[in-house]
């Protein structure tokens, strides 16, 4: 019987597939609307123009910290972690990065609960556990 703890999740980083620049935004949106660009993750966390109540509160609740970043946003660590698998939500454990979501399993037709749920299987599923909530 494995008696191992399980890692406790950090923190998660949720990464854009698209560049947060001005430019980057417009292209993004443009392309959307030719139907030659998408991002899942873009679709599950923003509306037509800004992010989600639903969203929102689901941020408020996690029991971690998560951050949102675009392409051009990332750090040099989620960078090479993420390079090519985008859209991606990724978990900060102390051993190290977790990818938890890809781009297949954020094609969630945008809907913040199929999100929530997705995440929590994915933490189980990874071997991982949240921490206490936050206060």
């Amino acid at each position: 019987m494995d008696t191992t703890e399980p890692t406790t999740l950090a923190k998660l980083t949720g990464v854009y597939h698209a560049d947060g620049s001005l430019l980057g935004e417009l292209r993004y949106v443009f392309g959307k609307l030719r139907g030659t660009a998408h991002c899942a993750l873009c679709d599950i966390t923003h509306g037509s123009v800004r992010k989600k109540r639903s969203f929102r509160d689901l941020e408020q609740a996690l029991a971690v910290p998560l951050e949102l970043v675009h392409l051009d946003e990332r750090s040099p660590e989620i960078a090479a972690f993420t390079e090519g698998r985008t859209p991606a939500v990724v978990g900060h454990t102390d051993a190290g990065l977790v990818m938890l979501l890809g781009a297949d399993q954020l094609e969630l037709d945008g809907e913040v609960p199929r999100f929530h749920e997705a995440l929590d299987q994915a933490v189980q599923t990874a071997g991982l556990r949240w921490p206490e909530p936050r206060a």
